[in-house]
């Protein structure tokens, strides 16, 4: 089992940066593909990225596609989501979601969730 934490989340100013972080437990961490997915108050949870075991592959919608950048430590037990170029529409609780299959984009498909960041981006 997998129980994640995530971190760093806050209130930006329009074009600003923030870099969450979702700290895992267990020893088995590498064996996961991790995904981070966001809600905004009254929608429904949608995928933002995700990336493989060893990060070489990682994907992205196409809403934060050149604004957010995935990666993840293997050796920390942290998967990271550095977001720049922030926009009020990108205000939302973000979380991240950890399952053994690469590249899931629906949160159904993920076994494991954390408890979620807030996120506020002020225009």
């Amino acid at each position: 089992q997998v129980q994640l934490v995530e971190s760093g989340g806050g209130l930006v100013q329009a074009g600003g940066s923030l870099r969450l972080s979702c700290a895992a437990s267990g020893r088995t961490f590498s064996s996961y593909a991790m995904g981070w997915f966001r809600q905004a108050s009254g929608k429904e949870r949608e995928f933002v990225a995700a990336i493989s075991w060893g990060g070489s592959n990682t994907y992205y919608a196409d809403s934060v596609k050149g604004r957010f950048t995935i990666s993840r430590d293997n050796a920390k037990n942290t998967v990271y989501l550095q977001m720049n170029s922030l926009k009020p529409e990108d205000t939302a609780v973000y979380y991240c979601a950890a399952d053994r299959n690469v590249g899931l984009q629906r949160p159904d498909e993920y076994d494991y969730w954390g408890q979620g960041t807030q996120v506020t981006v002020s225009s």
